[in-house]
């Protein structure tokens, strides 16, 4: 997070109210307060809350109080997609004239969230991953007609709380960022997983092949993560002409390779993210 970032952060003068602190809403949690906004202008209304995010009330943040909220400066719904349509409508009451509201849930579109919110509410979709969990995740957001300029800073320091943050002002391309950026970890995760396998088919002890797949993928991700370099520039970089990586790359990079079955997958995510929009 930059410093304009933190400072739009600090601009909160209404709570905070976090909807949904599982492990997504959790590690935003954690980010907002480690960049210093104080715990007690947090509420989370989260009806099982965890073990570490009931701890928290001893920092001074409410956890499902049973007074009156009020109207929030930022209201960020983190639940899961599926039980939206029945949540929403129940946080009419925290939202002002001056609220923003973020959400992180999954296919949910603009028009579904104003639907169940009050007219002219300030909305921003936002699309996260898991490598927000450890601060490295990157979140694509678009916001409504009714989001300033001044929320939209709010709610770029919100989501920076976790990694890169990136706007579209087309929303139709948040189906295909949900399918590349929040499914790709998974296919990150399954690439070590396959390659494990394969080193296990190939004669190494199956402790050893996890072990030389897990360091290799976390390594070649941090490499491409703080060398300028492109990644096919990086791939070069390791093939040699005629050698084993070029045996190799010549069935991965094939016509029924890597690339058509990673573009096959994301279009089937893309997909089931445009039928969650209902």
């Amino acid at each position: 997070m930059t410093t304009t970032d933190a400072r739009a952060l600090n601009t909160l003068t209404a709570p905070l109210v976090l909807v949904g602190a599982g492990k997504m809403g959790g590690a935003m949690l954690e980010g907002w307060l480690g960049l210093g906004l104080p715990p007690q202008q947090v509420i989370i209304l989260e009806p099982k809350p965890s073990d570490e995010i009931a701890a928290l009330a001893v920092r001074g943040v409410r956890i499902n109080p049973t007074g009156e909220i009020g109207q929030a400066g930022a209201l960020v719904v983190a639940v899961k997609p599926q039980v939206a349509a029945e949540v929403i409508p129940g946080l009419a009451t925290h939202v002002g004239p001056e609220t923003l509201a973020v959400s992180i849930m999954a296919g949910k579109t603009l028009a579904f969230l104003e639907g169940l919110l009050p007219a002219g509410t300030a909305i921003v979709r936002s699309m996260p991953n898991t490598p927000a969990a450890i601060g490295r995740g990157i979140t694509v957001a678009v916001g409504n007609a009714h989001t300033t300029a001044a929320q939209k800073a709010l709610a770029d320091a919100l989501l920076a709380a976790t990694g890169a943050v990136e706007w579209v002002d087309d929303e139709a391309l948040m189906d295909a960022v949900t399918a590349v950026s929040g499914s790709g970890p998974a296919y990150v995760f399954l690439l070590a997983e396959a390659l494990a396998k394969a080193g296990e088919r190939a004669g190494l002890p199956a402790d050893l092949a996890s072990r030389l797949a897990r360091v290799t993928v976390a390594g070649s991700g941090e490499l491409l993560h703080r060398s300028p370099l492109d990644a096919a520039t990086l791939r070069q970089n390791v093939t040699s002409p005629g050698g084993t990586t070029a045996a190799a790359l010549d069935v991965l990079m094939s016509s029924d390779g890597l690339e058509p079955l990673l573009v096959k997958a994301v279009t089937a995510a893309a997909k089931r993210s445009r039928e969650l929009a209902g």
